[in-house]
Parts: C-alpha cells; sequence; structure tokens
C-alpha cells in the first residue's frame, strides 16, 4: 500500500486545528460578560443575558447582511401525546402577529378568537362525526367574523420591508428555529419586530393556517423519503418519542386541535432561557448585545418543566417494516446509535464515513456503487440529542433480491470488522471533515446554522470547536472494536416496495369559506417600522476586470480570483460545448468515472483524491462541460496532475461499459417510477412539446452498440479542445504553475450545436397518472423574447405578485382560501440572449381542491391587483436586497459568465437597481398587461386519475394523458 504523505501546509493547518481550546470569560466596557473561546478563528462571542437568553455573535464582512436564526429548545419530542403535530403547527402559527401586530381592532377581534378556541375545545371533545361537522361550521363562521378585523401577512410584510430574504423556520425534534437573513443597518428593526412576536402568542387566521398544516401531511404521504423514515424510527425508537410521533403529528390529532393546548406548549417553552438569539454577519459586538438586551432582556425568566427520561431497552434481534408506493424498491437498515457530542456517535460517524464518503472512496462506493452491483447505496450517521440512527440503505439492480443486496451491505460492514480498510482512511475522513468545517464557516449562514445546533444540543462552544480533536484521537484499533461491539442482529430493515400504499389518508375538503385579507390595512406596529428610518445602505456592483486577473497559457484564457478567506483553493476547466454539440458527452462522463488507467485502478484513483483532500466533480449542461477541483491549494498541484493522467490515460473496458449500460437503462426505468421526476418531465413536456433536450436522449440501441473506445476517445480529446481555466485561490502563480504543464494547444473543434425549438403554448392539458394524494399543476408559457430593461420589473413582479410570504398569491391561495400548501407564479428571465421568458404558474394541492385553486389563481390573474402600499414594499424590499448583497469568492467568475451568454460585460445588477428605483405601479401593471396577460399556457398535471375533475380540466384547454414514455422519450 502507498505510504499517506501529508504536505506541510496540511500539517500545519492540521497542528493549527488541533491546538488545545480553551474558554475565556470577558467583562466588555458596558458590563457585559461573554464567552470566547481561545484559538478560535471564527472569533464566536456567547453571552447569557440575566433572564437566560443565550445570544450567539461573530463576524463575517461578505455583505453589509447578517445571518439570523432563533433556535427555541422545544420540537416534537415535547408533544403532548394528544395534541401530535402541535409544536410544528405552533411554528406556523408564530408568523401570525400579536395583540399590536396584524390586527384592526384587537378588542373585538380578540373576543372572537376566544370564541373560536372554545368551539375547537367542544369539537376534540365531540364524538360524533356529524356534531363535529356543525361545530366546524361554526368555527368557519366565526372566523370569518375575526377576520374582518385580521391583517394577514403583517408579519411578513414588515419583515420583508427590511430586505429580508430566506424568512422560514422549521420544526424537528428537539428543535424549533426562525431564520432571516437581513441588511446589517435593519438590526434595530428586525429586533423589534423579533421581539414583538416572541411577546406573546395571538391564534388568529387559525382554521385556514390548520389546513395548509394539513397539505403538508398530504405532501409527507406522497414523499417517499418520509415513508421510510417514518417506519424506520417508528421501529428503532418504541418508547422514545424519537420515533412514536412524527413532527408533522398525526390525521387525527390535526383535525382535532387544541388552541388551549397551544398557548399551554408556547408559555411553557418559548421562554428567554430556552431560546437564543444567533447574529454572524457585519455587526459591531458591542452594539448588538446592548440592543439584543434592550429588546429581548425584557422577557421574563420561567422555569422550564421537568423532562421525563425515556429510555429504550437494547435491540436484541431484527426488526422488519415494509412499507409500498409507486416508486422503485429500496431498502434500509438502521442501528439505534448513541447521542450528539458522545464518543460513540463520532465512532458510528466514522464507520459510516469509511463506508460512504464524499470522496467515493469508501468500502460501499468502491465495492458496490464503483463495480455497479446495485443501482445505488450508502451509508450515514444520524446523531440526534438523545440516542441517533446509524443507517445504510441500497437501491437494488432490477431483478436483484433484498436479499442479496442486504448481503452487499452486511458484507461491507464485515470488513471494517475485520480491520479491512485503508491505514490512510482515519486521516483522510478527519481531513474533510476540517476542510468542509473550513468551507462552511467561512460563510455567515454555514457558521451560524452551527451555532443554533450548538445551542440545541446543550453543547458549549468549545466542545464544538474541540470535537474535530476528538475524531483525530480514534485510532483503527478503536473502529474495528466498536464495530464488532456495535454492529450485530440488532437492527431495523425496512423494505420500501413497489406497490399501491394502502395507508393513504384520504380526507374530504372541509368547505372553508374564504377569509378577509385586509390587504391595505396596516396596524399602527407596521405603520412604526415602515417609517422608521435607518441610515442607508449604498449599494456596491462590482468591476468584473479589476475583480479577475487574467492571463493565457497558449491559446487558453485563464482567469483568477483572489481567495481572502482561507486556503481551499479550485480549479475548473470550462469547456464551450456540451450535450447540445454531442448528445453522448454525459454518457462518456458516466463511464469514465468507472474507467482507471494504465497506473491506477478506479478505486485507487478515487482514494488518491480523497487522500489529498481534493474533490473533483464534472458537470454537462446543454452548452458547457465543465470539469472541477477543489480542495487544499498547497495539494491543488497533485490534484492538477492526477486530473490530467485521468483524463489523458483512461482506459476503456467492455465489461465495465456493458454494467455502466445496465445501470443507466435500470436508472431511465428508476426515473419513470419517481414522483419528482416524472412532474419534471411533464413539466417539461407542456414547455418545449415532443422535441426537447430531454426527450432527445441515447437510444437504448444506440447506447448497447457503442464500442466504449468511441466515449473514451471524447474525454481524451478534452484537452486538445477549446476550453477556459478558472482559478480561485490565493497564489495566482502557483495555481497557473499547477495547470501550465497540461495545457495543450487547441487542435480539436466541437461539433456544431443541435437547435431545439421554443415553441409557443397552445392551450394544452397534459396528465401523467400517479397514485399520490395530492395533486401537482404546473402552467408554462412562452413570453417574449429576454429584455435587459425589464429585469427590474421581473424581480419586483415576483415579489409583489408571485411568490414569497407576502406575495398575492401566497396571501390569496393559502391564506385566505387555504387551497393549497404550496402556489407560486413566477415570471423566469431567459438566461441567454435571443431566448424566450417563461411564465409559471403553479399549485400543489388536495385532489379535490384543485378546481377551486385554479378558479382562484385565474381570477388573480385576471389582472394585476393594485395595492399601492403592498408595491412599494415589495419595491423597497428588492432596492434593499440588491443593496446589501456583494458578489464574492467563485461567484465573481460564474456571474460574469452568465452575463456574457446575455451579451453583457459589467455588473447589471447597476441597471437593474436604477430601473426599480423609478418603477411605479402603472408601470408594472403595463408590463403585466404587455407580458404576462396575454401569453397562452400549457398544463402539466400529475395525480391519481380517477379523482380528476374534467369539467374543470376542461376548461382549462384541450386534454391529452400522456404515457412516460412519452414525456421521458425512453
Amino acid at each position: 500500500m502507498k505510504k499517506f504523505f501529508i504536505s506541510v501546509s496540511l500539517f500545519c493547518m492540521l497542528h493549527a486545528m488541533a491546538q488545545k481550546f480553551d474558554t475565556q470569560k470577558v467583562t466588555d466596557s458596558q458590563g457585559y460578560t461573554y464567552e470566547t473561546v481561545k484559538n478560535d478563528q471564527s472569533g464566536v462571542r456567547v453571552y447569557t443575558l440575566k433572564n437566560g437568553l443565550k445570544v450567539y455573535l461573530a463576524k463575517n464582512d461578505d455583505a453589509p447582511r447578517i445571518q439570523t436564526y432563533i433556535p427555541v429548545r422545544t420540537g416534537s419530542n415535547n408533544d403532548p401525546s394528544d395534541n401530535t403535530g402541535l409544536a410544528h403547527y405552533l411554528e406556523h402559527m408564530v408568523f401570525k402577529g400579536t395583540s399590536h401586530l396584524g390586527t384592526q381592532d384587537w378588542a373585538k377581534e380578540k373576543v372572537l378568537l376566544q370564541q373560536i378556541s372554545d368551539l375547537y375545545e367542544q369539537h376534540k371533545a365531540e364524538k360524533d362525526p356529524e356534531k363535529k361537522k356543525l361545530l366546524y361550521k361554526k368555527i368557519d363562521e366565526v372566523s370569518q367574523e375575526a377576520s374582518k378585523y385580521a391583517i394577514a401577512n403583517e408579519y411578513d410584510k414588515a419583515i420583508s420591508s427590511l430586505g429580508a430574504t430566506g424568512t422560514n423556520a422549521h420544526t424537528w425534534l428537539d428543535e424549533t428555529v426562525y431564520k432571516n437573513n437581513i441588511p446589517s443597518n435593519e438590526l434595530e428593526k428586525w429586533l423589534k419586530v423579533e421581539k414583538e412576536r416572541f411577546s406573546e402568542l395571538v391564534l388568529r387566521l387559525f382554521h385556514t393556517e390548520l389546513e395548509a398544516v394539513y397539505e403538508e401531511y398530504n405532501r409527507a404521504q406522497d414523499n417517499d423519503g418520509r415513508l421510510v423514515n417514518y417506519a424506520m424510527m417508528e421501529a428503532l425508537f418504541p418508547k422514545h418519542p424519537n420515533g412514536q410521533q412524527t413532527t408533522i403529528g398525526t390525521s387525527e390529532h390535526l383535525k382535532s386541535p387544541s388552541m388551549v393546548a397551544i398557548h399551554k406548549y408556547f408559555d411553557t417553552y418559548y421562554v428567554p432561557n430556552n431560546m437564543a438569539v444567533v447574529l454572524v454577519g457585519d455587526l459591531d459586538f458591542d452594539k448588538t448585545i446592548k440592543m439584543v438586551d434592550q429588546y429581548f432582556g425584557a422577557f421574563k425568566y420561567k422555569e422550564l418543566p421537568m423532562k421525563k427520561m425515556i429510555s429504550e431497552q437494547p435491540m436484541e434481534s431484527i426488526v422488519t417494516r415494509t412499507v409500498k408506493s409507486p416508486s422503485t424498491p429500496r431498502m434500509t437498515l438502521a442501528w439505534r446509535s448513541d447521542s450528539k457530542g458522545t464518543q460513540n456517535a463520532r465512532l458510528a460517524d466514522v464507520v459510516a464515513e469509511i463506508l460512504s464518503n464524499r470522496g467515493d472512496a469508501g468500502l460501499i462506493d468502491l465495492n458496490m456503487n464503483q463495480t455497479q452491483k446495485v443501482l445505488g447505496a450508502g451509508a450515514y450517521e444520524s446523531a440526534f440529542k438523545t440516542y441517533g440512527a446509524f443507517t445504510m440503505s441500497v437501491t437494488p439492480k432490477e431483478g436483484q433480491s433484498f436479499d442479496d443486496a442486504k448481503k452487499l451491505l452486511l458484507d461491507q460492514l464485515d470488513l471494517v470488522k475485520k480491520g479491512q480498510f485503508p491505514d490512510w482512511m482515519l486521516k483522510a475522513i478527519v481531513n474533510d471533515k476540517k476542510v468542509q468545517r473550513m468551507k462552511a464557516w467561512e460563510t455567515a449562514d454555514g457558521l451560524a446554522t452551527t451555532l443554533y445546533d450548538t445551542y440545541i444540543n446543550e453543547k458549549t462552544w468549545q466542545e464544538e470547536l474541540d470535537d474535530i480533536n476528538q475524531y483525530e484521537k480514534i485510532s483503527k484499533a478503536d473502529v474495528v472494536k466498536f464495530a464488532n461491539e456495535f454492529f450485530k442482529d440488532n437492527y431495523v430493515v425496512v423494505y420500501k416496495e413497489k406497490g399501491v400504499n394502502d395507508k393513504l389518508v384520504r380526507v374530504q375538503n372541509p368547505g372553508i369559506t374564504p377569509i378577509k385579507l385586509n390587504r391595505e390595512a396596516q396596524s399602527p406596529f407596521l405603520k412604526g417600522i415602515l417609517s422608521s428610518k435607518v441610515a442607508e445602505t449604498k449599494p456596491e456592483f462590482i468591476d468584473y476586470k479589476a475583480a479577475i486577473q487574467t492571463s493565457q497559457i497558449k491559446d487558453k484564457k485563464v482567469s483568477f480570483v483572489k481567495n481572502k478567506y482561507n486556503d481551499v483553493a479550485q480549479i475548473s476547466y470550462i469547456f464551450p460545448f456540451g450535450t447540445d454539440n454531442d448528445k453522448e458527452l454525459p454518457i462518456a462522463v458516466t463511464l469514465f468515472e468507472y474507467l482507471g488507467t494504465d497506473k491506477y485502478t478506479p478505486e485507487q484513483l478515487k482514494g488518491e483524491f480523497y487522500k489529498l483532500g481534493i474533490s473533483y466533480s464534472f458537470r454537462t449542461s446543454n452548452d458547457q462541460v465543465i470539469i472541477t477541483l477543489s480542495g487544499l491549494e498547497a495539494n491543488m498541484k497533485k490534484g492538477a496532475e492526477l486530473m490530467n493522467h485521468w483524463l489523458t490515460n483512461v482506459k476503456a473496458d467492455k465489461e465495465t461499459y456493458a454494467k455502466t449500460v445496465k445501470t443507466i437503462l435500470e436508472a431511465r426505468e428508476a426515473g419513470k417510477k419517481d414522483k419528482t421526476r416524472i412532474m419534471a418531465a411533464l413539466t417539461n413536456y407542456a414547455k418545449y412539446g415532443k422535441n426537447s433536450r430531454m426527450t432527445d436522449i441515447v437510444s437504448k440501441e444506440r447506447l448497447e452498440s457503442i464500442d466504449a473506445t468511441e466515449l473514451t476517445k471524447k474525454i481524451k480529446v478534452l484537452n486538445q479542445s477549446p476550453y477556459e481555466i478558472f482559478l480561485y485561490g490565493q497564489d495566482q502563480s502557483g495555481l497557473e504553475k499547477a495547470v501550465k504543464p497540461y495545457i495543450a494547444e487547441t487542435s480539436v473543434q466541437p461539433a456544431k450545436a443541435k437547435e431545439y425549438p421554443e415553441p409557443a403554448a397552445e392551450g394544452k392539458v397534459y396528465f401523467t397518472n400517479y397514485d399520490m394524494v395530492q395533486m401537482e399543476m404546473s402552467k408554462v408559457a412562452k413570453g417574449g423574447e429576454v429584455n435587459l430593461s425589464n429585469f427590474g420589473k421581473a424581480n419586483v413582479f415576483n415579489e409583489y405578485f408571485g411568490r414569497g410570504l407576502s406575495s398575492i398569491v401566497f396571501q390569496e391561495i393559502r391564506e385566505s382560501k387555504s387551497l393549497a400548501y404550496s402556489a407560486y407564479v413566477s415570471y423566469a428571465n431567459a438566461t441567454e440572449k435571443g431566448h424566450a421568458n417563461y411564465i409559471t404558474n403553479y399549485i400543489g394541492t388536495q385532489a379535490n381542491k384543485l378546481p377551486l385553486a385554479v378558479n382562484a389563481m385565474n381570477d388573480l390573474m385576471a389582472s394585476l391587483p393594485q395595492i399601492p402600499a403592498q408595491f412599494e414594499n415589495s419595491k423597497g424590499s428588492a432596492l434593499k436586497q440588491i443593496a446589501s448583497n456583494r458578489i464574492n469568492r467563485t461567484n465573481i467568475f460564474f456571474n460574469q459568465m452568465a452575463l456574457k451568454k446575455l451579451g453583457v460585460d459589467y455588473d447589471i445588477r447597476k441597471d437593474i437597481y436604477s430601473e426599480i428605483q423609478g418603477l411605479t405601479l402603472p408601470q408594472l401593471t403595463s408590463f403585466y398587461d404587455t407580458d404576462i396577460k396575454p401569453v397562452k399556457y400549457n398544463t402539466a398535471i400529475i395525480g391519481k386519475k380517477e379523482n380528476l375533475n374534467m369539467e374543470s380540466i376542461n376548461k382549462m384547454g384541450t386534454f391529452q394523458e400522456v404515457s412516460l414514455e412519452e414525456i421521458f422519450g425512453y
């Protein structure tokens, strides 16, 4: 076995990362005490306010923005057993406002909300189905009256007015996390809004949001991954709430909620000593902590209830579960592992990496995927706050039994138990973890995510930093000992069979009367936020010529962007041709990754890259092939040498190609069983018709007749083809020297690109049958040719009308009428000069609601709604987002490359910003009337055929059921 050498630079980095971390307490000039950790390059400060609130602050100067998270240490594991799904539903309701935010007349609204709460308690207690219906009808009536005083989406309007992006939240086992990314000059206003929304819970617009959550439940029923995970967790944790109550909850509990229970949960767990504020970005430590204390320090400390610890008995046998759905069969094996932060959890994680890692150099990667013995397999460790799950999964090949696939997985585990994995593997795994941590923490979101995760799992920042040192202590003997003690016949196996899911819950539309939205109303609180002025952030537009250094090696252009952040570098080879020039290129690239050279087997090649800490990727699109190397700059020379060796000396192998053809054909068949892929293919068919890039595939006959050498030749001539090189790192000269020896003059030209039609829609409705609870509909229309002078209008249109929580479509379809969990309208500008823009109109909803949702969408789109206040809010938000965003890192080069396709050689955001500044609602309406309103649509619908309402469908256009063969092209 080759000896594993570590470069001097890498050694220094490893040594630095292995330094001892010590927590130090510091008191600033204002009297605030915080913890900081010696040798923490991120400079994180952790404060604890007098009321117990944790505040995590760190600087990141990428842009004048701040990534914010407000994590609450509670999730579905704290749901009452008779109110599962409560934590998740509460998460939705925290967006509904307070007695000051989201109301026109709180005194009147409050009385009606109490009536609704009382009715829900009666509804929950009532056992007679008919009486429950009558109670629900009464709830609907009172909700109508209450909605007259409510202002829908006012929290979202307040937050979007700041120029926030990424506004969302999620709930999981032990966490509920609220997220926003804001301009740094809007920090105090953000704190005002968040302080207000967490100060009290008002359950307004309750029953319409409940329907939205139920639609989310339906989406989960149509999600294979969730079906498997639910079955796996239930079997792994027969006592613990990890497995006994899902985050989304049960159908019965969702349909019989208790507003009283939700208020009790909020009052119990949403207290400062159970919450944190995480801020990473362009901030001043002293000013920021003072502001956080000013707004959040007023919350009162409250003792938390004693949590009952539920322990599982050790698993002593194999537990099996079976779930069914229309997709391709697959199998999951899972062992109950230890809690996050424990050494056993780390050992389980290391075993997972030995089996399956980012370098595709694990035992499963090489012995199962690389040899194409299965369609796909992998392993991973998920450590929870309490316990964890070590998971192995496999998708068998056609005709392969579950038992055969299972044996292959367990054989790889046996190799770990015997210590039959490379000696260098553990060092490579730890090195990769360090590189990935470095990449993640250089971004505000990456560091902020780690910080909130540390809080949720009750770990100190020192423990998080030191975690990598604990990985370094793990020896091969430790891994072997752990594997032999841990992996026994004590696991869960979930068989995901192809078939009809007989456990689907199908429910009737409850008949909600649309509520009043009061779109133009504004509470005094919102008016105060909108009228409060802050120092304006000036936009900065990038000078690409100054930011990108260019040179030439032989006839190849070389572009360089300096990495100002860390030791990670990137080399990209960009070829100006793709599948339009040669549709067999993706086949060649797929085969290439299964082949070796005269010096290395394919397995050895993957190992060599992984040793170096270098990852590689091949991306093939219609007009480009991009080969990218990424890793420690000190090792890029060796990485470039290794990639050139592979490309130049790849050896064709008929047997490997025969396996590859079989894998490709089986993957195609698997795709035809996958709902997401079917919907994508159906939408593509509605957009482009029969003759599209997607359907113009290499036929089975052609695949089977190609000589493998034909394909390897396509790879070998890449270096003689036209291409340019992009370098990202600290040392331009060093990176140029790394690639220079392998660059050749252009001697081979690509074939002429095939042109594909972009036909106008003809009012067709294309349908594909699939057994699912929901129906998905996507209407697509060809717009006019891309026009740079309309980019600003398109931006504001999407913000104002079509997308996001405060958009008109979201408010009307989901908030008012509760007709869909997901609905949007999007205007997408073409990415290349001379091509058409497209308008997409999407609805995903319960089958029996689709006709109503379509009618509601049609009514909305008949003419652009005129809401001046909301337009000004959307316009202001778009301007603030542009002003506070910065183009940096590798995006500098790739953004410029994208602009060149539009015939632009400068930062077009300057024009967009100027256009939006002068934009008026009448001008946006004119744009809508000329570019959106007149277009004709084709419609793609997927769902269960028996649930189609043909009367409604026929109103959309000429109906045509299309086969999978038609939409996929095979």
